[in-house]
């Protein structure tokens, strides 16, 4: 089962930052093909790292303060935070193996 947290801007603090260990953050938009390769991966990993790590995703259309203050400019980003700081980041759609090192990299 996915466990896939969907955060906003006034969330982002209290799911991400605040977060105990390390969270995974999907900035995406509907519109974006790439974004949407990669989703069925993330709901793949939630389950398979279970409380490793935590995932979420942010919608970058509907959230535009947190994407703005990390200075996105693609996406899909892929950022890990771990105690309230950016750890690492990744642009583009990636493969679940690129994933799974991206991932156990920052755990």
């Amino acid at each position: 089962m996915s466990s896939i947290v969907h955060v906003t801007d006034s969330s982002f603090e209290a799911d991400v930052l605040n977060a105990e260990g390390p969270v995974l953050v999907d900035f995406w938009a509907e519109w974006c093909g790439p974004c949407k390769m990669i989703a069925p991966v993330l709901d793949e990993l939630s389950s398979d790292y279970g409380d490793k790590i935590k995932i979420c995703k942010m919608d970058v259309d509907a959230n535009k303060e947190t994407p703005a203050k990390f200075n996105i400019r693609g996406i899909p980003t892929l950022m890990i935070f771990k105690g309230g700081s950016m750890e690492s980041m990744k642009v583009g759609a990636l493969s679940k193996t690129q994933l799974v090192e991206f991932i156990d990299t920052s755990l």
